[in-house]
């Protein structure tokens, strides 16, 4: 029988033992997790003692110390420093232990993304999405000035040499157009910081495309049935499952608005549900009975008692709320469940937005509930609905009528 209580912690990390075990206990370990953790924290105790080290000095350094004799000391379990993380996050919660040091630019191309970065944020508004302009700056620039910035000689042969190799890789089209965005964002910085004397943005060539050309493809009526049936909510973690699959294919939210979604989020008098979209925009959508009740079978049988201000949580400690990605992972194990290829949580918004349009709602109402900023958003779901542009289709010449 593991119990946590049992493990015995000398040296300099013995104060801190109970509050730490109380922690796990809060997170939601198990009683063996929480042991197996206790047993790290007594060894860590014990290497500092060894080596006449307190608390405060538990750097990157000295962890990275520790961790390498423990591997030399034969240990199979717990040799990375990954497993400290808890302990380190409880302790500098304390403020016994100092905030990691973010890691120093040490290359003038390091440098160089790093400044990007901030121009992004700070001056173009970027959010979450800056990560693809930075990969695309690395690329580009990694090749010319690992060592040296002078982009003096940076010319528009060098942009369309960059643009047509990379484009030629076999890459999606929404790949190369966002490709060349990224490239001209790059180039118009580079420009206004002076590391170039002229722009060179408008010498980025264009990937051709059609707004509108890809058809959207929705799940069918018997595929959706499978995956909703693939839950077991007789578990906890089917019944999140199922709601958060409810959510996705009946009101088309986003995966990243799933999983933002808060307890005071839901008004169970007025059935609404407050959503936080794009742009920090937040708007209320009428919760269906069905979801609300899936909601309702979560939060009393399957949702861990946790404070949390999230409506949807990990099943497994340490308990928090649900990532995008986390999200996105519910739809992809539903579909090996239910034998079908995997698809990701953007395709049930298609399939809400498609059942809608076979319904009988009309494009601004499906624009509505997708909320949609224009029309023309919504208009490519048109093309989906055959039925009612069958009649717009003129005869073919001396065809039959």
């Amino acid at each position: 029988m593991h119990d946590p209580s049992r493990v015995r912690v000398t040296g300099p990390l013995t104060p801190y033992a109970d509050g730490f075990r109380a922690e796990l206990a809060g997170k939601g370990y198990a009683p063996g997790s929480a042991e197996f953790q206790l047993g790290l924290v007594a060894h860590l105790s014990r290497w500092l003692a060894d080596h006449n080290l307190g608390v405060d000095e538990l750097t990157p350094a000295n962890v990275r110390r520790f961790f390498e004799d423990r591997r030399a000391g034969g240990y199979t379990l717990h040799r990375t420093e990954r497993s400290l993380s808890q302990l380190l996050g409880y302790l500098r919660h304390l403020k016994v232990v100092p905030e990691a040091t973010p890691v120093v630019a040490s290359t003038p191309l390091a440098e160089l993304l790093e400044d990007y970065r901030g121009y992004l944020v700070g001056e173009r508004g970027v959010g979450v999405s800056v990560k693809p302009y930075l990969v695309v700056a690395g690329r580009f620039l990694g090749e010319r000035c690992s060592v040296d910035l002078s982009l003096e000689s940076l010319a528009v042969t060098d942009v369309r040499r960059f643009v047509l190799r990379e484009c030629s890789r076999g890459y999606s089209l929404s790949y190369s157009q966002n490709l060349v965005a990224g490239l001209r964002s790059l180039l118009r910085y580079l420009h206004v910081k002076g590391l170039t004397s002229i722009s060179l943005a408008p010498a980025v060539p264009g990937v051709a495309g059609w707004r509108g050309s890809a058809l959207p493809r929705g799940l069918e009526s018997e595929q959706m049935a499978q995956l909703l049936a693939s839950c077991d909510r007789e578990r906890a973690s089917g019944r999140r499952d199922y709601a958060i699959l409810l959510l996705l294919a009946r009101m088309g939210l986003r995966a990243g608005e799933v999983a933002g979604l808060e307890l005071t989020d839901v008004d169970w008098r007025a059935g609404e549900l407050t959503i936080r979209g794009k742009g920090n925009r937040q708007e209320r959508l009428p919760l269906p009975v069905d979801i609300g009740e899936a909601m309702v079978d979560y939060l009393r049988g399957g949702r861990p008692r946790h404070e949390c201000a999230r409506l949807f949580m990990r099943t497994q400690a340490p308990y928090a709320g649900m990532s995008s990605g986390g999200v996105t992972a519910v739809v992809y194990m539903a579909c090996a469940r239910a034998g079908l290829p995997q698809v990701g949580a953007h395709r049930l918004r298609h399939t809400a937005a498609t059942e809608m349009l076979r319904a009988g709602a009309k494009l601004p109402e499906v624009g509505q509930v997708l909320r949609h900023r224009s029309l023309t958003m919504t208009a490519i779901y048109a093309k989906v609905e055959r039925a009612a542009l069958r009649p717009l289709a003129l005869p073919w010449p001396g065809g039959t009528t």
